[in-house]
């Protein structure tokens, strides 16, 4: 049971952060493309609302993994030993970036929900990085042809 609690979970939380991802870069370029800042300042307001984003999706693993295994205890973790909610928030930072140091790692049915995390990180990371690129060659480009 525990595992199929993992993969069901795994597959909400991919769907869950791909459209929350999308929907967050959907609504942050309407944001900053009418805001009356130059070209530069907007890319920099939309990277602090990406990173916000971002945030929010490791948040929303960290509490999958709280709930896996403090709520209906399908597996656990080792090494340095979790007692605070801020460990899953660290846990699911360095799963969700691929950093992966060690320190803490999953056993039981949560391993897979670890393994899936950073492809779906790997994504939503990519994916904010095409969509950097598309506001500076817009934004930049714009300040340019402005400053004629």
């Amino acid at each position: 049971m525990g595992l199929l609690y993992a993969i069901v979970t795994a597959l909400v939380l991919v769907l869950g952060t791909t459209t929350l991802h999308y929907e967050g870069l959907r609504l942050t370029y309407g944001r900053v493309r009418v805001m009356k800042l130059t070209g530069r300042r907007k890319i920099l307001a939309a990277m602090v609302i990406v990173f916000w984003i971002h945030l929010l999706e490791i948040s929303l693993y960290a509490l999958a993994f709280w709930f896996a295994d403090r709520a209906i205890d399908i597996g656990g973790f080792a090494g340095v030993h979790i007692f605070e909610p801020l460990s899953y928030f660290y846990f699911s930072a360095e799963t969700f970036t691929t950093l992966g140091l060690g320190d803490i790692y999953p056993t039981g049915p949560l391993r897979l929900l670890a393994s899936v995390e950073p492809i779906n990180g790997l994504m939503l990371l990519g994916w904010s990085a095409s969509f950097t690129y598309y506001l500076m060659q817009r934004f930049w480009d714009e300040e340019r042809d402005t400053a004629r």
